[in-house]
């Protein structure tokens, strides 16, 4: 492959010291092999036992399960929450800090309040404890430290065994947060299946994203239909029809019946082939003549993203589908680039 024209080369990435600062494959695979084995001390050590308390006791409630946490531990209380409500579980974030000033009043007998905090002894949420027993909270507390205060002052502890941060100076909390961030999804995964959440209940939770509108957009939904839809009889000339080809942005033409019943379709690349194929004999052959007669349909049930597949399918990708009912009635037509613009 040729370079680029001098004019078209791209710059190379800002750096701060190129000369000095560097780091190494090696350098970065150790790394990974030490934060791998950072996280099986975490798997190996870790008591099953608390961790289906923790998990039966969430699964069990009644009320409304909040998380908390301070700094990075904060971050991931804040995720596992927002994962816990894409499944359907009430749930939310509590920042310890607003809490004291009002925010506590969301707290009610029947809710649990989870708290992270690799040390346990973090003053904000240590704070915090007696307010929330005063509302009947049940507590839990999440920690990697043992022995440590926020522990002791909870009704439940659920101890994550941290043989060291990644850090070189054992400091940064980015091994702490890593095993906190897999206990707490992988809690929310048992949750459902415990639930027995199905596909249908998860896309209704994420309607707007492209897992949801998988699970829930049928081809009806995405369908060009009635006037959009560019159609023409088989006895039509080709070169009469060029402007139906091309005005409906569609590629193609739906060759139908008095009934509209589908026959055919004849795409722009039809056109080109029998153009190259006939020269000036083009100007009498009719779309009928030169018609796919075995295109390509789907039903308008089907679901969207059956369409896309069809239509990447073998032996050749098509750029639209036919939409047909039963009896064969055409009733609209879903595009490639429709179904991409609906975030499919």
């Amino acid at each position: 492959m040729g370079s680029l024209p001098p004019s078209l080369d791209l710059p190379p990435p800002p750096s701060k010291n190129p000369q000095h600062e560097r780091v190494s494959e090696t350098t970065l695979f150790n790394l990974f092999k030490a934060q791998q084995g950072h996280l099986n001390y975490f798997f190996q050590n870790l008591d099953l036992s608390q961790a289906l308390s923790f998990t039966e006791t969430l699964l069990n409630s009644r009320g409304t399960i909040f998380f908390s946490g301070v700094g990075k531990s904060g971050f991931v209380a804040n995720k596992i929450s927002q994962t816990l409500v894409s499944l359907g579980i009430r749930s939310a974030f509590l920042s310890p800090l607003d809490a004291l000033h009002g925010d506590i009043g969301a707290l009610s007998a029947t809710d649990i309040l989870v708290l992270f905090s690799k040390s346990g002894s973090t003053e904000e949420l240590l704070r915090l404890i007696p307010c929330a027993r005063a509302k009947g909270v049940y507590l839990i507390s999440v920690t990697s430290v043992p022995n440590n205060a926020l522990a002791n002052a909870c009704d439940m502890n659920v101890h994550l065994p941290l043989e060291r941060e990644l850090c070189p100076f054992d400091l940064a909390p980015v091994t702490s947060t890593a095993i906190q961030m897999v206990f707490g999804d992988t809690v929310a995964i048992a949750l459902m299946g415990a639930r027995n959440l199905t596909k249908d209940q998860y896309a209704a939770n994420h309607p707007a994203g492209r897992i949801g509108k998988s699970l829930i957009f049928k081809v009806k939904d995405v369908m060009k239909k009635q006037d959009e839809l560019p159609v023409c009889k088989e006895g039509d000339l080709i070169m009469e029809q060029l402007v139906e080809l091309t005005r409906k942005g569609c590629g193609c033409l739906l060759v139908i019946d008095e009934e509209y019943h589908l026959l055919g379709t004849f795409t722009d690349g039809d056109l080109r082939r029998t153009l190259k194929a006939s020269g000036e004999a083009i100007f009498k052959l009719t779309v009928g003549e030169m018609c796919n007669r075995k295109p390509r349909t789907i039903g308008p049930d089907a679901m969207a993203v059956e369409a896309m597949q069809k239509m990447e399918s073998p032996p050749s990708a098509v750029q639209f589908l036919p939409v047909i009912d039963r009896q064969n009635t055409l009733i609209g037509i879903v595009t490639l680039h429709g179904l991409v613009s609906a975030g499919l």
